[in-house]
């Protein structure tokens, strides 16, 4: 990838549309006629937008977040979407075309069942949860601890961690701390096993699903993740997605962007670059990931043909020259 960070942050767009109860006079929302006729789609019972409303995820997560009336809050994937990590949508869960149920959480209160929202009864501490844009979001600490135990995939978990805090909604030991307290509660052990793997500093799923792939399935001891290496110098070299100080050996994920002319050019003399200074590489792309046998023998591979060479001998270097910092504050990284 190039030395800029993919945006793990998605704002909320303008003009979502809250929906409206029923109103006599038609002014505040539609009249019970009104709800009836082809100007009005209902989202929950007793709401309605115009039938013209953009259909979109946050639009989703509005119309179905708006049946919270008093305690209660959109959680998971929903919460942490809304609150602008783009990597949530849950788009496995939902049939093609529909968006996945909004997960909500609801202390005494009831619910009916509807397929678009998955309804929860739990624990709700009023500190949990805050207004976000006219509806009631988890915490981001709460939505992601929600999120790790509904689907209790550690792949998946440790992905949905590792994207939350690239989207800059909490930190890393923020949530481990959150997941400290949570001792009596369902999944905790779950949570705790992701935890233990998350921290890596991925900044996308897929550069997650490689660093797990070099942990879990190469069973190599734990890489560095989105680290910049440069020359004896002080000039950047790269930064890479996986680095394996020991080896001397880089690990990048390729994705269909790299396909590019000027993209893929950039990323060839950033190899050279690389490989200038004595480090072996190797690329992963897409589809590879899905054959994690294929990937580890690569990874491998690559480590294999490393030099390994004493830090004494190396023509490359971790230390952050002075300018680094302020560079790298002010692009973003």
């Amino acid at each position: 990838m190039d030395d800029q960070r993919p945006s793990a942050w998605q704002p909320r767009p303008n003009g979502l549309v809250v929906p409206l109860g029923l109103d006599p006079t038609g002014k505040k929302g539609p009249t019970r006629n009104q709800a009836r006729g082809p100007r009005w789609r209902q989202t929950s019972r007793g709401r309605y937008v115009p039938a013209s409303t953009q259909q979109s995820i946050h639009q989703h997560i509005l119309e179905q977040g708006a049946r919270i009336r008093s305690h209660g809050a959109v959680t998971g994937w929903a919460g942490l979407r809304f609150r602008g990590a783009r990597y949530f949508d849950a788009a496995a869960q939902a049939p093609a075309g529909a968006f996945a149920p909004v997960p909500l959480i609801t202390g005494a209160a009831l619910l009916r069942p509807d397929a678009r929202v998955d309804v929860r009864r739990e624990q709700l501490a009023t500190a949990e949860r805050e207004l976000v844009d006219g509806i009631w979001v988890t915490t981001p600490a709460r939505a992601l601890f929600d999120e790790v135990r509904r689907h209790r995939r550690l792949r998946q978990a440790v992905a949905d961690i590792e994207v939350a805090v690239a989207a800059g909604l909490l930190t890393f030991d923020e949530f481990a701390a959150y997941v400290a307290t949570r001792n009596p509660w369902a999944g905790i052990g779950f949570a705790r096993e992701a935890v233990t793997l998350a921290g890596l500093g991925c900044w996308s799923r897929p550069e997650v699903g490689m660093a797990l792939t070099w942990i879990l399935d190469a069973g190599l001891a734990r890489p560095l993740c989105n680290v910049p290496v440069f020359d004896l110098s002080g000039h950047l070299i790269a930064i890479v997605d996986l680095f394996d100080p020991e080896a001397g050996c880089v690990g990048e994920y390729q994705g269909a962007e790299h396909k590019d002319g000027d993209r893929h050019r950039r990323d060839v003399a950033r190899e050279q670059g690389l490989r200038d200074a004595g480090l072996e590489c190797f690329e992963v792309v897409g589809g590879d990931l899905a054959d994690r046998d294929l990937v580890a023998k690569r990874m491998h591979a690559a480590r294999s043909r490393s030099q390994f060479r004493r830090p004494a001998d190396r023509l490359w270097t971790l230390e952050q020259p002075a300018w680094w910092p302020g560079w790298a504050a002010a692009h973003g990284l």
